[in-house]
């Protein structure tokens, strides 16, 4: 950095002085002012501002005599580069969008199962695969996707995120290739074992997106906190995109096997894009900058332990204290909303038939597409404007508990049910006024939370920060789906005692019991 000195300080003498007047005089006799190096010399004790010397800077030995460094380089880190036309910003969201694809697909596409494969019209029999697909599927997805989450924390497949990266994009590839291969072949003389290797398929699915998914969050984390909340976004908009091609793909297709083979080949498309953009990454001066930067900071930590005779190893105990309260927050913002979307949300039914929508979309639209378009524009705006701040967030996300008693006053009938406690909201308007909010703060406080996370660590460590808040974003999930999904009976009496038992002390209580559950599922 430049240093500011006076002539006073710096103790020029009389000679010093006769020389650069007579410079003053020679070099620039027409001028009204001279300035040496760029700056005016006048009398008393005017700044002098030089430039410090290449061996100023605090860089290492070899450095220092441009060993190992390039002309490109230096050029980098001295002229820090913009990302134009946003093109980065536009990859991460691809990413964010691809990240919660094979997710979004499988559940988008459950019609796709349970009413043509499984269908008795399609097998020519009536089996239980179809209900079994329920049940089996989000732990088949969710599972998995938990495990290698936090292995990718932990483990290192490759000396950076690129192996992991590539690896995680080639399974899905590989697994929406197979998928699409038994949508175009008749299965319906094997049912069972077309069930059972959807199952298999849907597990290393999620393999491959756990591994990928945390990776891209550890990739953004590295550059300015916007980038992480692109990658959040896109993970908001990949909901939306995914119902828009499920419903394009049925209406211009003939049969329900043709419309699965577009919206899955949709989705490899997606993917390939993902995988074409990443290696387009390094090409992008933007990019190039910040990963400089971040990889001499790891060196330079690298370099500090093996001369303290310390490990390498990412200090992650270290790294968790000073990031999980965003960690939490995290957590926290998912077991919320995924205790309500798509659940409870999918099973509020229309009290009025004069609402301005349709019944047969009622489902459809205040629960999978306002949910997924609000989460967007939450996502959206977190990325500009993050109020308040990370130490006072925590606050609106606890109070974001009070939407899980709200839900469930509203007219909630899940099928095969009767309820006879009273409906204390009885207007669809407000309903839908209560759900945007829901996917608003949803989609805002993730955003802000996973935000704020890499930047409580140092430099060097924000790709691991990065990591953590993404298995949090998972846990929280996980947290809700795993202990409610394991015991069919438990769910049976809960749903009896919110249906048949209507004192709004004992509603109160469920609510109490089942969120204490959830929570001690997580610790």
């Amino acid at each position: 950095m430049s240093g500011s000195y006076t002539r006073k300080e710096f103790g020029v003498d009389h000679e010093e002085k006769t020389l650069l007047a007579k410079d003053k005089t020679t070099i620039c006799s027409n001028c009204m002012s001279y300035a040496t190096f760029g700056h005016p010399i006048t009398s008393g004790t005017v700044p002098v501002r030089l430039s410090p010397g290449w061996e100023g800077t605090g860089r290492p030995e070899d450095e220092l005599n441009f060993k190992g460094v390039t002309m490109d380089q230096a050029d980098l880190e001295m002229n820090p580069p913009m990302d134009k036309w946003n093109w980065v910003a536009m990859v991460f969201l691809l990413h964010g969008i691809g990240s919660l694809m094979p997710w979004n697909m499988f559940i988008t596409a459950k019609l796709y199962f349970t009413e043509y494969k499984f269908s008795k019209e399609y097998t020519g029999y009536k089996s239980n695969y179809a209900t079994d697909y329920d049940t089996y599927s989000p732990v088949a997805a969710q599972v998995p996707n938990l495990i290698f989450n936090w292995l990718t924390l932990f483990i290192q497949l490759g000396d950076n995120l690129t192996a992991r990266i590539v690896w995680g994009l080639l399974i899905q590839v590989a697994m929406f290739v197979l998928t699409i291969v038994l949508a175009m072949t008749n299965s319906s003389a094997w049912p069972g074992l077309f069930f059972w290797i959807t199952m298999i398929s849907i597990v290393a699915l999620n393999t491959g997106s756990g591994i990928y998914q945390n990776s891209v969050y550890g990739m953004a984390a590295k550059l300015p906190a916007k980038y992480t909340g692109m990658v959040v976004l896109g993970s908001n908009i990949s909901g939306t995109i995914i119902a828009i091609i499920e419903l394009l793909s049925s209406m211009m297709s003939p049969n329900k096997r043709t419309a699965a083979i577009y919206y899955f080949i949709t989705a490899l498309l997606v993917l390939l894009a993902c995988f074409d953009t990443y290696f387009a990454l390094p090409l992008n001066r933007f990019y190039r900058h910040h990963e400089l930067i971040n990889q001499k900071a790891a060196n330079r930590k690298a370099l500090n332990d093996s001369i303290r005779g310390q490990t390498s190893r990412p200090p992650y105990w270290e790294i968790f204290k000073k990031c999980w309260p965003q960690c939490f927050n995290v957590f926290f913002v998912f077991f919320v909303t995924l205790s309500i979307f798509p659940g409870v949300q999918s099973g509020i039914q229309q009290i009025s038939h004069d609402f301005i929508i349709e019944e047969t979309y009622y489902m459809n639209v205040m629960c999978f597409m306002t949910f997924n378009v609000t989460a967007m524009i939450g996502s959206l705006i977190a990325s500009f404007l993050q109020w308040p701040w990370r130490k006072y967030l925590v606050i609106p996300i606890l109070l974001r508990v009070l939407y899980i008693p709200i839900f469930l006053l509203c007219n909630y009938k899940p099928n095969s049910a009767v309820r006879t406690i009273p409906v204390l909201i009885k207007d669809d308007t407000a309903y839908w006024l209560i759900a945007m909010t829901m996917g608003l703060t949803s989609g805002y406080f993730s955003s802000a939370a996973m935000m704020h996370c890499p930047r409580t660590v140092e430099s060097q460590h924000q790709a691991t920060a990065g990591l953590n808040s993404n298995g949090f974003n998972f846990r929280g999930g996980q947290s809700f789906i795993l202990s409610n999904g394991d015991n069919k009976n438990e769910e049976r009496k809960t749903r009896e005692l919110l249906m048949d038992e209507f004192e709004s002390l004992r509603l109160l209580k469920y609510v109490y019991v089942y969120s204490v559950r959830l929570v001690t599922s997580f610790i």
